[in-house]
């Protein structure tokens, strides 16, 4: 099962219904000026408005591009007017295209949907590289000094969020929700659980340092 992941400035695609299609399920995210709060499962799309609340679309789309999470996504920028001069200003500001709003959860997927149909090139190794840790997210591959660390799934998914967010702590509440638990009643049982994995992956290559408990706080992944 592929996946592809949309983010979106408009408040209400919070709300969007994924869909499915073939082997691909396509999901939707809420991006607020934060940037995206959960991890980016598969191939990344952005619809970035062109005047958002707390900042401007052109501002976003830059934040976008210097994000190593969100720096291979395709975005869009929606416009308010199809003026050229504006068309220019998104492409400048690193938008791969533009269309002009308003938009739906239908129009969209239309646009993916369409703009996949023309892409014949595999989607290159989305790779983190910070310090001794390397990461190829594709092929959800950990390596720390050059050593293959022994991960499962959610505890690959885990040491990525906080590779994503180093040197700062991260709650248990943070990481339910970025993996996309939230609805885990049990979830500080779950956490515990995916961080004592992590923990002993960790420690089968010298790392366990790595990882730190902030006692009442949450965790953090020291890296240089």
């Amino acid at each position: 099962m592929q996946r592809v992941t949309i983010l979106s400035t408009f408040p209400s695609s919070a709300d969007f219904e994924p869909f499915s299609q073939g082997e691909t399920t396509f999901t939707f995210e809420h991006l607020s000026a934060a940037g995206p709060r959960r991890l980016i499962e598969g191939q990344g799309w952005a619809f970035i408005d062109w005047i958002m609340p707390d900042l401007s679309g052109l501002e976003m789309c830059r934040r976008l591009r210097a994000d190593q999470r969100t720096r291979d996504a395709h975005v869009t920028m929606v416009l308010e007017r199809d003026d050229l001069d504006d068309r220019r200003r998104a492409l400048r500001a690193g938008a791969d295209d533009y269309i002009v709003g308003p938009i739906s959860r239908q129009i969209i997927l239309d646009r993916i949907l369409a703009l996949q149909s023309g892409e014949t090139a595999t989607n290159p190794s989305r790779m983190i590289e910070i310090g001794p840790l390397a990461m190829n997210i594709n092929a959800e591959q950990a390596r720390w000094e050059g050593r293959h660390i022994p991960l499962s799934h959610n505890g690959f998914r885990v040491l990525r969020y906080l590779a994503e967010n180093p040197n700062r702590i991260i709650t248990r509440r943070e990481l339910i929700e970025a993996l996309g638990k939230g609805g885990d009643p049990d979830y500080l049982r779950t956490v515990d659980v995916w961080i004592k994995r992590l923990r002993a992956g960790l420690k089968e290559v010298g790392a366990s340092h790595a990882l730190r408990t902030v006692q009442a706080k949450g965790y953090v992944l020291d890296l240089p």
